[in-house]
């Protein structure tokens, strides 16, 4: 089954790739094309999970960016994640200008970055956007790999035209170009240039001994969709038609579906609801065509003459726009039009940056959100925590659970002596209240009761507290453990 819906990666790291350069470049005005690169240092600092009242573990790294238009820059969103000083400088100039993330996208990992002082672009030329390189041409990476204060260049092949997962939130895929060479860290955000025009931007590679001589950048149309998405002065994210479709390849299927044997369409096997094609599509229906492009039995479509998913029509959507799908419904030919009215609105299995983690500290009790960023930081042993992560989508779970909130850690205290049995459920109830996302726990824990009855999903018997422990042990832990706000909420 092919899922249209935001897929994880496993093996894939966000290390940068190796830089290619190739001979035909070598001669395309070199010192321009060097003067439009830049290297970047990133000072960052991540959010802390643990103990999110506390700043996160501050740390650094560096890539490369090049100039898109005449005052900006552009790079991975890796390279400037989390980001609390940045730095960019050019060949052959000593100064360190300070710069600013103005735009980024970490669904497809890219971002734009603004140069406080314009001197920075004197003499620099935005770099040409070309187009998809054909599989077995030549291209050429510019960027400073391993950390490196030099431009380093090599040459490279591309080996094939994929739709695969990006590895900086894990979650999402969209069109990636592989290339036949080894993996350098450093140099993400780099140019991969074939006559004189970019056509990729080097962002990812296997690591270990996983696969050898593999490295993948970041095509053209995914650059030219971020630029024509921020243009309005906001990102509002890739559209996904959030559906997941079953090739028809069975004749014997097909032929019950009363499909002809011409290796053409898909059927749906299911539609989320809270996805755009809810109350459009079915289950049952069969894809035949997508804006025009004719689908084959295995999901695929021909575009810009290369063969990729279906989903790649969809990739190249903006918020507001629509989409024209035939289909086979009961045995009858039909259209249907489905609008990209909103993004998909629960990404809690990607990773997050740039985020102030959201919690409640109530009696020593911490209650976060569950999402990709709180399963990394606390490897949970609960594994009804794990199928409610893996499934949240698939099974729908948001509609009972928008958030899941998670008795995530216990400062001990004789407030809570008796509470670790419940750590790491998952809250049900307050009070009688049902809880379906940690502003609601908030607001349970707001009101006045004597106790407060929390229940957990599959668990026997219920948590209680007691009001006047609960405010009398409140200053005594907030000065044992450093706690400076006891809950942080999303627009608070």
């Amino acid at each position: 089954m092919t899922s249209l819906l935001r897929r994880p990666l496993v093996l894939l790291i966000v290390v940068g790739c190796p830089l290619f350069f190739a001979a035909s470049d070598l001669h395309a005005q070199p010192n321009e094309i060097r003067k439009s690169l830049a290297r970047i240092v990133n000072s960052a600092q991540e959010s802390n999970y643990r103990t999110p009242w506390l700043p996160g573990q501050t740390g650094g790294g560096s890539g490369t960016g090049w100039v898109v238009s005449n005052d900006r820059l552009l790079t991975n969103a890796h390279v400037v994640s989390n980001a609390r000083f940045l730095t960019v400088e050019k060949e052959n100039d000593p100064k360190k200008y300070v710069a600013t993330v103005e735009h980024v996208a970490h669904d497809c990992d890219l971002a734009l970055l603004k140069v406080e002082d314009p001197g920075f672009f004197k003499d620099t030329k935005p770099l040409p956007l070309g187009g998809i390189p054909e599989i077995e041409s030549t291209v050429s990476v510019f960027g400073y790999p391993i950390g490196g204060e030099r431009l380093s260049v090599t040459q490279g092949i591309v080996s094939r035209v994929d739709f695969r997962a990006y590895a900086h939130s894990v979650v999402d895929s969209h069109l990636c170009i592989q290339i036949d060479a080894a993996i350098n860290p450093g140099n993400s955000g780099g140019p991969v240039l074939q006559g004189g025009k970019v056509v990729g931007v080097a962002f990812q590679g296997y690591s270990g001994d996983v696969a050898q001589n593999v490295g993948y950048m970041i095509p053209i149309p995914v650059v030219e969709h971020f630029l024509a998405d921020i243009k309005d002065g906001r990102y509002d994210r890739y559209m996904d038609l959030s559906i997941s479709v079953f090739p028809l390849l069975n004749p014997a299927y097909r032929k019950a579906l009363g499909l002809p044997n011409n290796d053409r369409g898909v059927v749906v096997s299911n539609v989320q609801s809270a996805g755009p094609c809810a109350g459009i599509l079915k289950q049952g229906d069969v894809i035949l065509a997508v804006d025009g492009h004719e689908v084959a039995s295995d999901g695929m479509v021909t575009l810009d003459g290369e063969r990729v998913q279906m989903a790649e029509i969809v990739e190249r959507k903006f918020l507001g726009d629509a989409v024209e799908v035939a289909i086979l419904r009961n045995r009858q030919p039909e259209k249907v039009r489905v609008k990209f009215d909103r993004p998909w609105p629960y990404p809690m299995q990607a990773t997050a940056y740039e985020q102030l983690p959201e919690y409640v500290l109530f009696a020593g009790l911490l209650f976060q959100p569950l999402n990709r960023n709180l399963m990394m930081t606390y490897r949970f042993s609960d594994m009804r925590i794990d199928y409610l992560f893996d499934h949240f989508i698939s099974r729908e779970v948001y509609q009972e659970h928008p958030e899941l909130v998670v008795l995530s850690s216990i400062l001990p205290d004789p407030v809570n002596t008796y509470s670790n049995e419940f750590r790491e459920g998952i809250v049900d109830e307050v009070n009688g209240r049902k809880i379906k996302t940690l502003a609601g726990v908030a607001e349970a824990f707001a009101e006045t009761s004597e106790f407060y009855v929390i229940k957990f999903l599959g668990t026997g018997r219920p948590l209680v507290l007691e009001r006047a422990a609960v405010e009398g042990a409140r200053e005594r832990i907030r000065r044992r453990y450093n706690v400076l706000q006891e809950q942080h909420l999303a627009g608070h």
